[in-house]
């Protein structure tokens, strides 16, 4: 218990605090010709729900181990499974997939948020880290959507002067 306690606070330690939606909206509004500024909106709130419940998580556990709350079935499943490095089932429920063991989950997720937080910060990306994305198939349809609205108006305009 007392090394999954201490695991559990290596991770609170590691993670990032959560990502500036306020910010994100005010410099990426969403426009027409720019629908990945949505796409980043959402993939805020996806990872701070899910930064928020893994850390919620990890601090039950800690005061589980500490004994000032009661170790629930739930709160012991959580502890055997980063015993044994495997990323808990109430992560992995919440969570985008993956297969990687705890330890190397926790760097990716905060690989992740630091992409995100460097979009916030930087600006739009001029590449794409698609595994950075908690939806995939969101990031995909906001470029199509881009594309074919970017299209459609170069249609429009050439076709108004024939």
């Amino acid at each position: 218990e007392e090394e999954v306690k201490e695991r559990a606070e290596q991770v609170i330690k590691k993670l990032p605090k959560k990502l500036d939606l306020d910010k994100a909206m005010k410099n990426h509004k969403v426009e027409y010709e720019q629908c990945l500024n949505s796409v980043l909106h959402q993939e805020i709130m996806r990872y701070n729900n899910l930064l928020s419940k893994i850390l919620s998580y990890l601090k039950n556990l800690i005061d589980a181990v500490n004994g000032d709350v009661i170790m629930t079935s739930d709160l012991e499943s959580f502890l055997l499974k980063m015993y044994d490095n495997k990323t808990p089932r109430q992560i992995e429920k919440i969570s985008y997939p993956s297969l990687k063991p705890f330890s190397l989950w926790v760097n990716d997720f905060v690989e992740k948020l630091n992409f995100l937080q460097k979009w916030i910060d930087n600006g739009m990306p001029s590449s794409f880290w698609i595994d950075g994305f908690f939806l995939i198939n969101s990031f995909l349809t906001g470029v199509l959507q881009n594309y074919a609205r970017k299209v459609s108006k170069y249609l429009y305009l050439s076709n108004m002067y024939l």
